[in-house]
C-alpha cells in the first residue's frame, strides 16, 4: 500500500525555464543556443552540468553560483516558476491521507526557498543538505529514511530515467515518472522507463486517484 509520495524538484514541481535563461544570460549566449546544447548532453544521457563546459571550458559550477549570488543575481524561486498541477496536485495526496515529501538534486538555498513557498508538503529537503545526489543510492538511502514507510510503500515521483525512475527502483521504491520537461518527454517511451515506472502520467493531478482511489 502507497503511504508517501516523494516528489523530484526541476521539470517535476518547477518549470526550468527562467533558470535555465538565467544561466546562459550568465555566460552571454542565446538562450535558444544554451537550450541546445542542454538537449543534446540530455539525451546522450549526460550530466546537465556538463552543459556548460561548451560554453566555458574548465567552468565550475559552484563557484559560478557564487559569483551569481554575489552579483545579486542568484537563483530565486517563484510561484510562478511552478507547474500549475502542483499546488492542486499534492492538496489531494494529502487530503487522502498520503504523506507527501520534496527532494531532489538542489542546492541548500532552493531548500529554503522552496520551504518559503508554503508547499502543501509533509517536509522538503535537497542533496545540497543531505551530501548526497542523484543517482547515488545514499541520496536514495536518505529518502527512505526521510519518508515514514517502508520502501514499498514509498512512491519517487521524477522526469529522468537514470536520476529518478531507475535508481528508485534499484532502491526498492515504486516510480512514477512523468511526461514533462526535455529528459521526461525524451525517455517517455523508453523500454527501460516503461519497465520500471510503476505509472506513467502526463500530470501530477492524475497521481492522486492512481495510488489511493476515494472510497
Amino acid at each position: 500500500m502507497v503511504v508517501a509520495v516523494v516528489f523530484d524538484v526541476g521539470e517535476t514541481l518547477l518549470d526550468d525555464t527562467r533558470e535555465y535563461g538565467a544561466w546562459a544570460d550568465w555566460l552571454g549566449v542565446p538562450r535558444h543556443t544554451f537550450s541546445a546544447v542542454l538537449g543534446a548532453v540530455t539525451a546522450a544521457g549526460r550530466n546537465n552540468a556538463e552543459t556548460f563546459q561548451y560554453f566555458r571550458p574548465g567552468f565550475d559550477l559552484a563557484t559560478e553560483r557564487q559569483r551569481r549570488e554575489d552579483a545579486g543575481l542568484g537563483e530565486t524561486i517563484e510561484d510562478t516558476d511552478l507547474y500549475p498541477d502542483v499546488r492542486p496536485a499534492l492538496t489531494e495526496l494529502r487530503t487522502r491521507g498520503l504523506w507527501v515529501g520534496i527532494v531532489g538534486n538542489q542546492t541548500a538555498k532552493v531548500a529554503r526557498l522552496l520551504r518559503a513557498l508554503n508547499l502543501p508538503a509533509d517536509a522538503i529537503a535537497t542533496s545540497g543538505e543531505w551530501g548526497a545526489a542523484k543517482p547515488d543510492q545514499a541520496f536514495f538511502d536518505r529518502v527512505a529514511q526521510f519518508a515514514p514507510a517502508a520502501r514499498p510503500d514509498i512512491v519517487y515521483v521524477g522526469d529522468q530515467r537514470d536520476k529518478d525512475i531507475l535508481p528508485a527502483r534499484k532502491a526498492g521504491m515504486r516510480t512514477a515518472h512523468i511526461r514533462r520537461g526535455p529528459a521526461g518527454h525524451l525517455w517517455a517511451d523508453d523500454p527501460t522507463v516503461l519497465d520500471a515506472a510503476d505509472w506513467r502520467i502526463n500530470s501530477l493531478t492524475e497521481l492522486p486517484a492512481l495510488l489511493r482511489p476515494s472510497t
